[in-house]
């Protein structure tokens, strides 16, 4: 994944969720909560992409005290990432929007 390329939903999800501090299962908790069940990432894709994200730079290991229980976070480039591709769906849904008005006229 290079950083310039749009996210996936699964990997703007999780990036949103690690603008806090969080571990993986609180991070599963809060994507399938906010999104009414309707987006459930599993483990195994969780962990892949965490892996992804800390190889890229996007995320940073903010606490290892537990073992059992990482915490993770986004970086400053992390950051800019996800806005970036926050201006970009917001474009995409503007269109979609427009299109649908224009068609209830």
């Amino acid at each position: 994944m290079k950083s310039l390329d749009q996210l996936t939903d699964s990997v703007f999800n999780i990036m949103a969720a690690f603008t806090e501090p969080r571990h993986g299962y609180a991070v599963m908790s809060l994507v399938e909560e906010t999104t009414k069940g309707t987006f459930v990432i599993g483990p195994a894709s969780l962990y892949t992409i965490i892996k992804k994200l800390l190889k890229e730079e996007l995320i940073t290991l903010h606490d290892d005290s537990n073992s059992r229980r990482k915490v993770y976070v986004l970086t400053q480039k992390g950051r800019e990432v996800l806005h970036e591709d926050i201006l970009r769906r917001k474009a995409m849904i503007e269109l979609a929007e427009k299109g649908l008005k224009r068609g209830n006229d």
